[in-house]
């Protein structure tokens, strides 16, 4: 019996591939968002990098908090690439095809990514929560080893969460039609798309995103929620702006963030959603990953102060060799 019912799945699986619709519209349209995708990717792929570089390159900087920033712009850099190229054809007009397998894994990839990021959220949340409220003690309880295993239990945890999930959608038969209306394969567009019954998918999908947005989250408040009534107790005000300076970049990244996130993926059905869908899955896969490097910099005092010595540094190289020329 269970033979009989794996071949008919296999025979309804008669789609291969899927048809990404990105965003229809007129020609200009099209070629606008195609040139505004691959500015926001070239920005965000620079800003990342650039990170990760002043970090490296800077030993007042090589503390847990841009250890964990690093592993967030690491982590941006190919949460992007692994949609916005792949959009930026669907625009194009020159890769709306995509094939079954491809699709899978690019979903695979976007939601483990997507929790990791959640993960490594609290983690820099109770990061902040360890230097504000126990000061004296921070160094030895979020040494290098600590540090290190924090941020691989992000991402095992991340990439396990959605394995189970996404073995089960790769077992859903699709019939046609192969329209994605989306930029990227998500997994409302499958659920859509798939000629079974899809509750069993529907209740996992809501029950992972749950564990994974709502644990993760939990981790951020309530650290929060101890960091501000410790920050409340400091009795000057040099020492509140200190502290709150600290971490105001990670609360702003951290709204952003959780704001999409908790709209994309907590609702138990989206057969009527995709176009806001849509919508949300720019702002979290490509705005976001743009904004948080500009947000450090901006926010973050070291951080700025390293992008000086940087670019007086390379300013002052330029300097010498033009004098040199001479």
């Amino acid at each position: 019996m269970d033979v009989l019912a794996a071949t008919k799945i296999r025979n309804q699986t008669s789609v291969q591939e899927f048809i990404l619709l990105g965003f229809p519209g007129t020609w200009y349209f099209q070629m606008s968002l195609a040139v505004l995708f691959s500015v926001m990717y070239v920005l965000t792929i620079l800003g990342n990098v650039s990170i990760i570089a002043l970090v490296r390159t800077h030993p007042r900087l090589h503390t847990p908090m841009y250890f964990f920033l690093c592993n967030l712009s690491f982590l941006e850099i190919w949460y992007t690439t692994a949609c916005v190229p792949k959009a930026i054809g669907v625009m194009l007009g020159t890769s709306q095809t995509i094939s079954f397998a491809v699709c899978l894994l690019q979903l695979f990839f976007l939601l483990s990514m997507g929790a990791t990021e959640c993960f490594l959220l609290s983690v820099m949340a109770y990061d902040r929560y360890l230097a504000i409220c126990h000061p004296l003690r921070y160094s030895s309880l979020m040494n290098s080893t600590f540090c290190a295993q924090l941020a691989l239990a992000s991402w095992l945890c991340g990439f396990l969460a959605i394995s189970v999930l996404v073995s089960l959608i790769s077992r859903l038969p699709f019939c046609g039609p192969n329209v994605i209306n989306h930029f990227i394969c998500d997994i409302d567009s499958w659920i859509a798309l798939s000629c079974a019954d899809v509750h069993l998918v529907e209740l996992a999908t809501f029950i992972d995103s749950f564990i994974v947005v709502m644990v993760s989250c939990a981790i951020t408040v309530v650290s929060y929620i101890f960091i501000i009534s410790t920050i409340l107790r400091i009795p000057s005000a040099q020492g509140w702006q200190k502290a709150f300076s600290t971490c105001s970049a990670h609360l702003t990244v951290v709204t952003l963030w959780y704001g999409s996130a908790i709209f994309l993926f907590l609702k138990p059905s989206a057969q009527n959603s995709l176009d806001l869908n849509k919508t949300v899955n720019v702002f979290n896969t490509i705005v976001t990953p743009l904004l948080n490097p500009f947000i450090y910099t901006l926010r973050n005092k070291e951080v700025k102060e390293a992008f000086g010595k940087t670019v007086s540094g390379i300013l002052s190289g330029f300097r010498k060799v033009e004098m040199s020329s001479k």
